[in-house]
């Protein structure tokens, strides 16, 4: 039998709330689909927003839904453009709060940029969805109390 799942909450009981989606044209959409899954049983509340988000839509749905963080899967190589532009705009609309983490096809040179940029954290092809989970755990805390 498996023990119930840590769960990272705030002083209200809230879990720690994740906003799993795909940023961009890319139609793949299998890896993000386990990682979403491997949140939710690990006991994060998880919006999955689907295929074909622009940034727009996903700061837009970040906000309405409160997140603590996004997590973005990346795999058509605009990564140097999209992810910027996710920090933009929440930064932008008063939600430079929520942290950002993403995954995908991304090459080693870009990651310095891109946390620069104020990504939290790139996991590259080979990352196990513990070390996401674990991430999430360590790095990501509820907002607001």
């Amino acid at each position: 039998m498996r023990s119930a799942p840590k769960v990272t909450r705030d002083a209200s009981g809230r879990k720690v709330r994740l906003l799993v989606g795909k940023v961009g044209l890319d139609g793949h959409d299998r890896g993000v689909k386990i990682v979403a899954r491997a949140l939710r049983d690990a006991g994060f509340e998880v919006i999955y927003t689907g295929l074909h988000q622009t940034p727009e839509m996903v700061v837009s749905t970040a906000i309405q839904e409160d997140v603590d963080a996004v997590s973005l899967s990346i795999l058509s190589g605009a990564h140097m453009t999209l992810l910027p532009r996710v920090m933009d705009l929440l930064k932008e609309k008063g939600a430079g709060d929520i942290a950002v983490f993403a995954g995908g096809i991304i090459p080693d040179e870009d990651i310095p940029e891109l946390k620069k940029a104020g990504v939290l954290e790139v996991f590259t092809p080979g990352a196990s969805t513990r070390s996401i989970i674990d991430f999430v755990h360590h790095r990501i805390h509820p907002r607001r109390g």
